[in-house]
């Protein structure tokens, strides 16, 4: 099932698509109150992905609209948090021009994001005022179905709902200022993630399921232009097991909860120009910005102008990074090796 959540110009409320129709899950189920999300949904008790798929063979003519005719929201609207790991090495090494830490072998590693800047499908991303270097990430998510603390990993898809694409806008220019302390990115990734279109559960993911990685192939796409085609997500160095037994070890996760799997590689601007794509360059207002997933769909956005832009404004990054060599890495071809 597609699982998603939509909004007519009443409000936003969660609903699964069927064919060409969104069927409305609050009505489907006979809730008291409304489903906001699908964060909502998966809160309920008694399996309710089970509830609603057993439901969708009746007759649910009623209580479904054309999909043409709703707009599209991020399936959680505000997850209670946002995990971002990076488990890909082709970005970790850059493309092979450095050697990742040897944490990041022995562990996946994540950063938390910023819930309360989360945009949905063909949403208007504001460009970050305090930024001059807007790049996108190329990520597969995931978003956790039921709570649990010290999961391990062979029980971990259990605990997954289904998956998504993820974008982690990223303005390199204060991300790499401010991780020059040593602390991690803060500033660089908190102004917007965008998640979409709709969560795809997991037993209809399961053909691209092996190995505890998701086998699809990845694009992105800006102003039409192919950026970057076919990446594999199948090599990423980690599992999505492992992220939920690390993310829980000694902690909590909940229902909503989103993970981001880390850049793709190449699934970056600068990887993009490494790699040898001319047209491939930092964001600007108006560009129009597409990740295609294979068994997923398409998350589209458009970057919208600066807010409160201020010339005056202190805490700018000291200086802009430069681009990288365009094609540096056109070469490069990464093979997964699990160590």
């Amino acid at each position: 099932m597609k699982l998603l959540t939509y909004d007519t110009g009443a409000g936003p409320r969660c609903g699964v698509l069927q064919d060409d129709q969104v069927v409305d899950v609050t009505a489907l189920l006979g809730c008291d109150q409304t489903l906001l999300d699908v964060r909502a949904l998966l809160e309920l008790d008694d399996s309710p992905i089970d509830r609603v798929r057993e439901v969708l063979g009746g007759n649910i003519s009623t209580l479904s609209l054309p999909f043409e005719g709703v707009r599209l929201r991020s399936p959680v609207l505000q997850p209670p948090t946002v995990r971002d790991f990076i488990a890909f090495e082709e970005h970790a090494s850059g493309q092979g021009a450095r050697e990742p830490a040897d944490a990041w072998y022995r562990m996946p590693i994540f950063y938390f994001s910023n819930p309360l800047r989360i945009f949905g499908p063909n949403d208007e991303v504001p460009y970050p005022s305090a930024s001059e270097r807007l790049d996108y990430e190329l990520e597969l998510g995931c978003v956790i179905g039921c709570e649990g603390s010290n999961v391990a990993e062979a029980n971990a898809l259990d605990y997954i709902a289904g998956f998504c694409i993820f974008n982690d806008w990223s303005c390199r220019d204060l991300q790499r200022d401010e991780m020059s302390a040593s602390l991690g990115p803060a500033k660089g990734k908190d102004s917007a993630s965008s998640i979409g279109p709709w969560v795809v559960t997991t037993d209809e993911m399961a053909p691209y399921i092996r190995d505890g990685r998701l086998q699809v192939k990845c694009t992105a796409r800006v102003n039409g232009d192919v950026w970057v085609a076919e990446i594999d997500g199948g090599v990423s160095y980690h599992t999505w097991g492992a992220f939920v037994e690390r993310a829980s070890k000694d902690s909590r996760i909940v229902p909503g909860d989103v993970f981001g799997s880390g850049t793709v590689g190449g699934g970056s601007i600068g990887e993009a120009i490494a790699k040898g794509n001319e047209k491939a360059r930092y964001l600007e207002t108006g560009d129009k910005v597409e990740f295609e997933v294979e068994g997923i769909g398409v998350l589209r956005s458009t970057i919208g102008p600066k807010v409160d832009e201020d010339s005056n404004y202190r805490y700018k990054a000291k200086e802009q990074p430069p681009l990288p060599k365009l094609g540096r890495a056109k070469d490069y071809k990464y093979e997964l090796k699990v160590r």
